[in-house]
Formats: C-alpha cells, structure tokens, sequence
C-alpha cells in the first residue's frame, strides 16, 4: 500500500518543544504525532520542525533557520509528496528581523514559490499545500526568558498574520487554517508563545478533519 506522505514544515511547535521542561513533547504528545495517529495508516506524517525557523530571513544570529534554503531538499528526501503543511512566522516576528506581517507574508510567499517550483517531489507533479498561521504569541511574553531577545512588537505582529498568511494563500492556490481559531487552549505561561500539551492536542485535531476533507474532495 502506498501511503500519502504529509511534511509538516514549521518551527518549534512543530518540533514539539515544550516550556515547562525546556525540552520536546514525547511522541504521545506532538502534534504531528497525534496527526499520524488521528489519520491512520494510509497516511505518513513526517515532521520537519526546527526551533527559531522562519518562512525566508536568514537570522544573523543563529545558522540554518532560513526556510527558503531548506524547503527543496526537505521535500526531495521526502518525495513523492501529497501534501505541504507549513506553519510558520513566529520567529519572524522577532524585532532583530523588523518585518512587519505584511512582510512576512511575502517572505512565506517566497517558500510557497520554492516549494511550487520544485516539481520533481510531488505527486503527480501538482502541488498541494496548506498554510496554517500560528497561534498568537501573547504581550505577556515581554516579561518571559525570551522577551529580551525576541524584542518588541512581537504579539501585535503575530496577530497581523492570519489575514495576510490568508491573502497569500488565495494568491498562490493554497489550502488554509488559521490555528489561533482552532486552539482554544491559552499559550503556556512560562514564554507565552509555545503550545500547550492541550493546544497540540486541539490542532492535531483540526488538521486531521481538515486533511481528510481535502484528500475526499
């Protein structure tokens, strides 16, 4: 039997990481994890997150967070693919990048391009991909650990993104979900921007409806 591969391309909550212990979620617990359980075996989720990604700015910080100069090779070691999940834009929010959601949008616009372009690794050779703009970092992460280096305007600016991530979507063909209207689980208390064990909980849940309807249609 050959299985729908699902890549699932995002940050550190796609990654798992979890505040309370300033490690991962177990395979109980992630997201993608409980997407691949929910979907059963015709499916195959793959997990490609990676803590600080951001859709298209290289961080003058830390190396190899950029998602344009991953996404080709990611896809190709991982063909054929059915479906691209991307969940991105946290830490592109970050001050040091000054960009605001407008922005952003067009530096997911550039990954979704890529991603597009590289024709060998799907399907089919049809694209298929689903953005989904990330929960909303709440203001209280200003006095958290990581307030400092994140900088300022952060939570205003990830609250910008649904409706340009949106935009973006519509413009390119691509599938959307807005994951700050499926999680009602809070961000944790401790950074203010991470999942919570509820909150993977609650968006593997709305992917798992939202992939199945789009794989009947």
């Amino acid at each position: 039997m050959i299985k729908k591969h699902i890549v699932c391309f995002g940050d550190s909550n796609t990654h798992g990481y979890c505040a309370v212990t300033n490690g991962r979620f177990d395979e109980d617990e992630r997201w993608c994890c409980l997407l691949q359980k929910m979907l059963g075996k015709d499916y195959l989720v793959i997990e490609e997150g990676l803590s600080g990604r951001t859709t298209s700015f290289t961080d003058p910080i830390h190396e190899g967070l950029n998602g344009l100069d991953y996404i080709y090779p990611c896809l190709m070691s991982h063909e054929p693919v059915d479906l691209l999940v991307i969940m991105l834009g946290t830490n592109d929010t970050k001050e040091r990048f000054g960009a605001s959601p407008a922005c952003i949008s067009l530096g997911l616009k550039r990954l979704i391009d890529k991603a597009v372009s590289t024709t060998d690794c799907w399907n089919n050779a049809t694209a298929n991909i689903l953005i989904v703009s990330p929960q909303n970092i709440d203001k209280r992460y200003e006095t958290s650990n990581v307030g400092e280096t994140m900088g300022r305007g952060c939570a205003e600016k990830s609250e910008g993104l649904a409706e340009k991530f949106a935009e973006i979507a519509q413009l390119t063909g691509c599938h959307f979900m807005d994951a700050d209207k499926v999680i009602t689980a809070p961000v944790n208390d401790i950074d203010y921007m991470h999942l919570t064990l509820e909150g993977h909980r609650q968006l593997a849940e709305a992917l798992a409806k939202k992939i199945t309807e789009l794989f009947v249609l």
